[in-house]
């Protein structure tokens, strides 16, 4: 029987992140899919539901907000990324939280515990 792959959705409108981030997880054995967009997002969760997702949080203020809550209604662990200097207020929205810019093995143990993922 075959292990079951870790999948990972990055959300986030800079392909920089996007791929810094997926080449990451790519190597501790995630699949990775990315999105640049909310409408993105939404298609790459009904195709194959990830077992985490790393959400910009300004992507579209509105989307972002709607994508999240959609997103934790189907029980999907989140990690939002955000360049705002008080990360507090988004605490209480996800699963975690990470500061941009941040130390990718951060981002690597944040998507292995949330994903479940024994190391």
């Amino acid at each position: 029987m075959q292990d079951h792959v870790a999948r990972a959705l990055v959300v986030d409108d800079d392909p920089a992140l996007r791929m810094l981030c997926r080449v990451n997880l790519q190597i501790e054995g995630f699949a990775v899919r990315e999105a640049a967009t909310v409408a993105e997002a939404d298609a790459a969760v009904v195709a194959e539901r990830p077992d985490v997702v790393l959400l910009d949080v300004h992507l579209n203020a509105e989307q972002t907000t709607g994508l999240l809550e959609r997103l934790r209604g189907d029980g999907i662990p989140v990690v939002l990324v955000t360049g705002s200097v008080d990360i507090d207020e988004y605490r209480d929205r996800a699963d975690a939280v990470l500061a941009k810019p941040f130390d990718p093995r951060v981002l690597v143990d944040v998507a292995q515990r949330l994903a479940g993922v024994v190391t």
